[in-house]
């Protein structure tokens, strides 16, 4: 997937990106240092992150 799909990643540096957790049973993946969390699922079925309000 491009990374322009998930922005919080794409402004998010090399060093944030590379500090993530499995989340959920392994059902998702958690950067804490941007806050962003995005679903094993979503991500094999290439969705984008969801859009913010």
């Amino acid at each position: 997937m491009p990374l322009a799909w998930y922005p919080r990643l794409a402004n998010a540096t090399p060093q944030q990106r590379s500090h993530w957790q499995l989340a959920g049973g392994g059902y998702g993946i958690h950067w804490p240092d941007i806050d962003e969390d995005l679903s094993t699922e979503g991500l094999l079925r290439g969705a984008h992150a969801p859009q913010s309000q």
